[in-house]
């Protein structure tokens, strides 16, 4: 299913003349090595080109579209026109140099015999440079002398004649083609994807860009071990994918990840998206849904709440002058480094307009009342998933499982992860605070994730809910009453009832409350009558709910009860100074 999904998006994106025919590649490119007739270097030509990362300007390798690269492993295997100086120039620093002849042996006798029949100048520069270039004498080269650092490092080297690239040359394009289609190295068979009978992948592309993975790249489809194959089959043939079907799902799943815009991490995995047919509108707005807006989503949180509003009727809605269609096809792939190949954490198929009323659904669960300082009109995820973390850790990534479940539950309407939860009330018992964000997540985790300990009355309203005669929520309203006394009687103090009881105020109520009621009359006699009346007032209201003897032991679905009747009621008293 997702390799079938790959392969529909890079035919999509081809009838676009969005990205590579099959042979052709984009590969990372930072240097050209200008050669003239005879095959002589005649310069090297830096390809990078500015780009902005965070404050300052970086020179990075040019994403060029060149011959589709060979997959090594420790094979020597050369590419054609575009390769690394092991190859192109056959000299680095790794220490092997029967190793390092081999490989420029290889990339030799790969291209004179390519452009044996080519019969062009760029062509023919090419084979002369391969038959005149000594290897020895490059650290004397001048013209590599100010980018051997770079090139030692393994950057990419393309060829080019008289100031031009070789790849704008029709008959060396044509020498590859022909190549290319004529190099099938697997057996025929029914590929599994397509359907069709054609030539069977050996191996699988290599996949880059997911974050902690190799760089170099991993497979996301292998079989590197006796006991991943089965009925005496070895490597593709375990799982039949045609070259052109691997080739197609490589080619899209690499210009997906290479799409910074469009590519986010939520723990260790990275989330990629995209939609049938190929826009890019699809994208923006999937990408914003999740994560929030921002510079990269060209979206503002306007144009969210419309398409939110519109999806959620099962309507169309114009964004950027195209039209999203809540009947079209979307995918959503989570993918996570593994020790040999890449993992799957989850892909997900389903009308744009179901993913977006789903969480559409998340985003109104949340709902709580606001502070003034939070800038945020709703929660994105990785705000989210930041509730559960030490910020005095070291590591403030979350777990990379429940981050992972969690969108999961988001994206496909089912209930939250416990570990959603405990991530939260964990934070919750070690600092004592309850936040807009930990306060929305057990709102929005009873809401959907029913039980019969925290009642609808506890979460039904984004406020404070006044006439919910919930025991556990008006304790919590209870004791953030008792902490504005304590408050107002001392009002330079700065280690509250919260620091000390409230722990324990939430878990054993019967043992904490009677010490805090007590401490409460000590801190009435200090103000003032007014006050004082309506103090009183108030304890005598909530203590009428709660009724003459406290709870021995609440449970976790109740300690939720209690901090959200804290957090709201605390933020009641906030409102009436924002009001005054």
């Amino acid at each position: 299913m997702i390799l079938q999904a790959l392969v529909n998006r890079y035919e999509d994106l081809l009838k676009k003349g969005a990205i590579s025919e099959p042979g052709w590649g984009k590969v990372n490119v930072s240097f050209g090595l200008n050669l003239d007739i005879d095959g002589n270097v005649i310069g090297f030509l830096s390809l990078k080109t500015p780009r902005q990362s965070g404050k300052k300007t970086v020179y990075a390798p040019q994403s060029l579209e060149v011959p589709q690269p060979v997959k090594r492993s420790v094979d020597v295997k050369a590419n054609f026109l575009c390769d690394n100086s092991t190859y192109i120039l056959g000299v680095d620093e790794k220490g092997k140099d029967d190793r390092t002849r081999q490989c420029f042996c290889a990339c030799k006798e790969l291209h004179i015999n390519l452009l044996k029949n080519a019969g062009t100048d760029a062509a023919l520069a090419i084979t002369r440079y391969f038959e005149k270039w000594k290897p020895e004498e490059a650290p004397e080269n001048p013209y590599l002398a100010e980018s051997w650092k770079d090139l030692m490092a393994g950057a990419n080297i393309l060829f080019y004649y008289e100031g031009k690239s070789v790849m704008e040359d029709s008959q060396i394009r044509e020498s590859w083609h022909t190549h290319y289609n004529n190099s099938g190295e697997g057996n025929s068979g029914i590929c599994m994807v397509t359907g069709k009978k054609a030539p069977i992948a050996v191996l699988h592309p290599t996949i880059k860009g997911v974050r902690g993975a190799q760089a170099m790249g991993t497979s996301l489809v292998s079989f590197n071990a006796p006991a991943f194959c089965s009925y005496g089959k070895e490597q593709g043939d375990n799982a039949p994918v045609s070259e052109y079907a691997a080739f197609a799902y490589g080619t899209a799943l690499n210009e997906l990840l290479n799409d910074r815009e469009h590519t986010k991490a939520i723990g260790d995995t990275t989330v990629v998206c995209w939609a049938e047919g190929g826009d890019a509108v699809y994208q923006d707005a999937g990408m914003a849904a999740m994560f929030g807006t921002d510079e990269d989503s060209g979206l503002t949180e306007q144009d969210l709440s419309m398409i939110l509003s519109k999806m959620q009727n099962g309507e169309s809605v114009q964004i950027k002058d195209e039209w999203l269609n809540p009947d079209r096809h979307f995918y959503i792939l989570g993918l996570a480094p593994n020790a040999a190949r890449l993992s799957v954490r989850f892909f997900m198929e389903d009308s744009f307009g179901d993913i977006m009323r789903h969480i559409n659904e998340h985003y109104k669960r949340l709902e709580i009342v606001r502070p003034s300082y939070d800038k945020f009109p709703r929660l994105p995820l990785w705000k989210l998933l930041s509730e559960t973390v030490n910020n005095n850790a070291r590591d403030k990534s979350p777990s990379p499982q429940m981050a992972a479940d969690t969108l999961k539950a988001i994206l496909n309407g089912g209930t939250y992860p416990t570990s959603l939860l405990n991530g939260v009330m964990l934070r919750i018992r070690a600092e004592h605070e309850v936040t807009r964000g930990r306060a929305a997540i057990i709102k929005a985790y009873y809401t959907r994730n029913k039980n019969k300990d925290c009642p609808e009355e506890v979460y039904e309203k984004m406020e404070l809910n006044e006439e919910c005669r919930d025991v556990p929520y008006t304790l919590g309203r209870l004791f953030a009453l008792l902490e504005h006394l304590q408050k107002k009687a001392n009002p330079e103090i700065n280690t509250t009832i919260r620091d000390k009881y409230f722990n324990a105020a939430a878990a054993t109520p019967a043992k904490i409350f009677p010490v805090l009621i007590n401490l409460a009359q000590k801190h009435l006699r200090k103000l003032k009558e007014g006050s004082k009346i309506y103090f009183n007032k108030k304890i005598g209201e909530l203590s009428e709910i709660i009724g003459t003897e406290y709870p021995m032991r609440l449970n976790l679905p109740q300690q939720g009860s209690f901090q959200l009747g804290y957090y709201c009621q605390t933020q009641k008293r906030y409102q009436k100074k924002e009001e005054n």
